[in-house]
């Protein structure tokens, strides 16, 4: 049984909170930020219309009424993230964070990718043989031993 305070979300929307409110779970009066954010960014325009035909207040109520209980704490939990995100990202939301963040990880993955193959080419040159060590020979002293195109005729002739 929860205390007498009414949630955040009745609060916010100046209506008696019942024993068996729908939001009470996920929307406690500690937080009254949580359901703000949620109902600023996704909240029935029309209350008084809603209370007059008798129907849910909002999409979230009729969101959290449609779920099994043991999913709806997930569902308020996205619900908050969503707002949150369409805050800092009017246009694309969440997505726009998941669209980020997965270029990110593609571009990290390229590096990774470069560093790997940078690592492999070191790996295989240390693998090879080295070539063996020729002795350079400095056989010029030798005029004979020259190539005959280095043996220029003699002018003495």
């Amino acid at each position: 049984m929860r205390s007498c305070s009414p949630c955040a979300a009745c609060k916010l929307l100046r209506r008696r909170c019942a024993e068996d409110c729908i939001f009470a779970p996920y929307f406690p009066s500690q937080d009254p930020h949580r359901f703000a954010i949620v109902h600023k960014v996704f909240g029935a325009s029309n209350i008084s219309k809603a209370l007059q035909a008798k129907k849910p207040f909002d999409l979230f109520e009729i969101i959290l009424q449609e779920l099994p209980v043991d999913q709806r704490g997930d569902a308020a939990s996205s619900m908050v993230y969503e707002a949150n995100a369409r805050v800092r990202d009017p246009v694309y939301g969440c997505v726009g964070a998941i669209s980020y963040l997965q270029n990110q990880v593609s571009q990290l993955q390229m590096e990774l990718t470069v560093a790997q193959t940078e690592l492999l080419r070191i790996k295989m040159q240390q693998d090879l043989p080295s070539p063996p060590y020729l002795a350079p020979t400095n056989n010029f002293n030798n005029i004979d031993s020259q190539p005959e195109y280095l043996n220029f005729p003699s002018s003495t002739n």
